[in-house]
């Protein structure tokens, strides 16, 4: 099933409709530092490997089947195009460049896995 309209928002609505396999994602803005998990704080300006980033899918095209609006997806920033819309800057990916889509942890009072 498939939606032509545009994705809104409750402040204004998207002036575009995505096609084929293409995504509309507004990426999360990155601290210009990082903590390690140990608790080093990381500047800006460190060089370090390729580090992937994180978004949120807010439309999609017809051809899209694994990602849903309202979905936070992991891509790489360096293979992305990027479009303002409305004074809001959004990046453009197809389906086939996101590494990753988050799952939702329902607790649901489970304690884990068993076999």
């Amino acid at each position: 099933m498939t939606d032509p309209a545009p994705r809104t928002t409750p402040d204004k609505p998207l002036p575009i409709r995505m096609l084929h396999d293409r995504l509309l994602v507004q990426p999360e803005v990155d601290s210009a530092e990082r903590q390690s998990t140990a608790g080093l704080v990381i500047p800006a300006t460190a060089a370090g490997s390729k580090r992937l980033a994180w978004a949120q899918v807010v439309a999609k095209g017809e051809h899209v089947r694994q990602v849903a609006v309202g979905d936070r997806v992991l891509y790489d920033p360096e293979d992305r195009a990027e479009v303002d819309l409305g004074g809001t800057d959004y990046v453009l990916l197809r389906e086939r460049d996101v590494h990753g889509v988050t799952e939702t942890q329902d607790d649901g009072g489970a304690t884990g896995l068993y076999l």
